[in-house]
């Protein structure tokens, strides 16, 4: 990894130098526009509206408007700033790291140590690990003055950069305030609903299916030479509407569901998984002898059975969600 900034943690007369690194990375497949007739890569650029010449972004300054008058700030003129000159992560107070509500975390980083001796650095990392604290701090990172949260991960600091109060929006929704009546039977089928997904949470086990469906049409586009129908590589989507169940019901059956499944859920899922990719592979290739639309239908038939077999219907399913 390469650092992005480097600087010093300074609570008191303690200082501890360290190394910025991003302690996230996107896999996302990259997507370009094109135009549709011909294919050709569609471009941005950075065109004055006074002399209708295209500018370098070296060349690019900032300006503020309020409304009749414009204000210019070169490059010199904010990095003269004080809190932009600033290299010091500068410890506010310590707080129990309960009191820290993760909806105001933004980006997170790594904080290694930049010296040659490391103690100050282990030291602070022990005294927020055996005290159950969150530093909070502030620092000047890409032009902005930033709130952030100072916490241990491992053996490594980490610091989350944090939104300030005022950005956090009230949650305010007035059929919330509807008095509801929640029956003892209803309660108690909930818990075991609850106690039948019970599990240790292990992130490695969730991955980004739109991305790996993403990639998978990619690739079958890729060899069948760019003349490829989604549905012949996905199959349709699932059939919305059906059962309309009252509350008690449904979850009677969500835990029936998932006490049957629970033993068998591992080998089902990855057996499933690794059925589509193969009826998908099959489906884009196309043989010789059947036109596109008898292999699209058998592809289809084939996926639909196999998923009716390995699952049952009313079963709940369990999908990762990305964060915001």
């Amino acid at each position: 990894m390469r650092s992005i900034w480097k600087g010093a943690i300074t609570f008191g007369l303690v200082n501890v130098p360290v190394s910025l690194y991003s302690a996230t990375e996107s896999h996302d497949v990259r997507l370009h526009q094109v135009h549709d007739a011909d294919g050709g890569r569609i471009r941005y650029q950075r065109k004055c509206e006074v002399c209708g010449k295209v500018v370098p972004y070296e060349n690019i300054d900032k300006a503020f408007a309020d409304g009749d008058r414009t204000v210019v700030l070169s490059e010199e003129d904010i990095s003269s700033l004080p809190a932009e000159r600033s290299r010091e992560i500068d410890v506010l107070e310590f707080v129990p790291s309960d009191q820290v509500d993760p909806i105001m975390f933004e980006s997170s980083y790594y904080l290694a140590p930049d010296s040659s001796s490391i103690k100050s650095y282990v030291l602070l990392r022990r005294i927020l690990q055996e005290t159950d604290r969150t530093a909070i701090v502030s620092f000047a990172l890409r032009q902005k003055t930033r709130l952030g949260a100072l916490r241990v991960r491992g053996d490594v600091l980490m610091l989350q950069t944090m939104l300030w109060a005022d950005e956090v929006r009230g949650a305010e929704f007035p059929a919330l305030d509807e008095k509801v009546r929640i029956s003892a039977k209803e309660m108690e089928m909930s818990a075991a609903l609850v106690s039948s997904f019970e599990s240790e949470f292990e992130p490695t086990a969730f991955t980004d299916e739109y991305q790996e469906q993403l990639r998978l049409l990619i690739d079958a586009k890729l060899e069948k030479g760019d003349a490829l129908d989604t549905v012949a590589t996905f199959g349709e989507g699932e059939e919305e509407g059906g059962e309309v169940l009252d509350l008690m019901e449904a979850l009677r059956r969500s835990v029936e569901a998932s006490r049957g499944r629970k033993g068998v859920e591992g080998k089902a899922s990855t057996s499933t998984a690794n059925k589509r990719r193969a009826q998908v592979k099959a489906a884009a290739k196309d043989t010789d002898g059947k036109d596109d639309e008898e292999s699209e239908g058998e592809a289809k038939g084939s996926a639909r059975s196999d998923l009716a077999k390995s699952a049952p219907k009313s079963a709940p399913k369990r999908r990762a969600k990305r964060p915001a």
